[in-house]
């Protein structure tokens, strides 16, 4: 097999059993496994009896280490890079090392390994295999509204937190409120989970269930074919008159007899597709 200076190595996201045999012989062999977390990384290597040494390799001090690795590589050393949890660079720290030694031209490989995006969408059906993901989600509610509007007609797929999954969808409903999402959580672990539905019955879901663990969010795409109900279209004339969202709600209330809250969503929706 094909020795390389540098290997980028994805760990388990959940079970432990989901790591390849030449993730295993890759981590046994180097003379270094740079990780995230140590505490976290050791769990994993005491259960496969890998005695490697670990050094703490994380987004504060990438920097830092740089030297210390070129160093190492230089004088013949071999290192792997790991993180806490699926695929290093992938939302976790990496880039500026494996920039780096490319410059320099030291042989770089990554194995193939886990990752929770891959996972989730390995079990929902979609129309086709285009999707757009963004990794996790800034905490504007004016970029997320943002990135949701720009998305309309692609699957969008995101990271979020347990403590911000939900304001994150409601988030999201207001400019798109006829949704459809899928989430997962505790991916490959014992109670994992995965949910189908629109918008509304997701966050209706988790406020009546546990948000414990990482979530991978997919917002189904809209059909860009579908015809704009009569209401929309009324949105979208009062928008142009420059009324407010507000406003347009309490009128076409009024005269439709129309829900006000749902009026003032498409409102949002259409003010925000306006304006960007």
């Amino acid at each position: 097999m094909k020795e390389y200076d540098f290997y980028i190595v994805p760990t388990p996201i959940g079970n432990l059993g989901d790591i390849t045999l030449r993730a295993i012989e890759v981590l046994k062999s180097v003379d270094l496994i740079a990780c995230e977390d140590s505490r976290v990384t050791q769990k994993l290597l005491n259960h496969y009896d890998i005695k490697t040494k670990c050094i703490s390799y994380h987004k504060y001090n990438e920097k830092e280490r740089l030297t210390e690795f070129l160093k190492l590589l230089e004088n013949g050393q071999k290192i792997a890079l790991v993180s806490d949890a699926g695929t290093p660079l992938i939302c976790d720290p990496g880039s500026v090392i494996v920039k780096e030694l490319r410059q320099k031209g030291f042989s770089i490989t990554a194995l193939a390994g886990a990752n929770a995006v891959i996972t989730l969408l390995s079990q929902i059906s979609r129309q086709d295999e285009e999707f757009t993901f963004v990794g996790f989600l800034p905490k504007s509610q004016t970029k997320i509204q943002e990135l949701a509007s720009e998305n309309k007609y692609k699957d969008f797929v995101f990271y979020e937190s347990p403590n911000r999954i939900i304001q994150t969808l409601e988030y999201i409903k207001i400019v798109r409120p006829n949704s459809k999402a899928a989430f997962g959580r505790e991916l490959t672990k014992l109670f994992e989970e995965i949910k189908i539905g629109t918008i509304d019955e997701i966050i209706e879901h988790l406020k009546k269930n546990t948000t414990k663990g990482e979530f991978v969010c997919l917002i189904f795409r809209e059909d860009k074919n579908s015809q704009e109900t009569d209401i929309e279209k009324k949105v979208k004339l009062l928008i142009n008159k420059s009324f407010s969202a507000k406003d347009i709600s309490i009128i076409l209330s009024e005269l439709y007899k129309v829900n006000k809250n749902d009026v003032y969503k498409i409102a949002v929706s259409k003010t925000i597709s306006k304006q960007m």
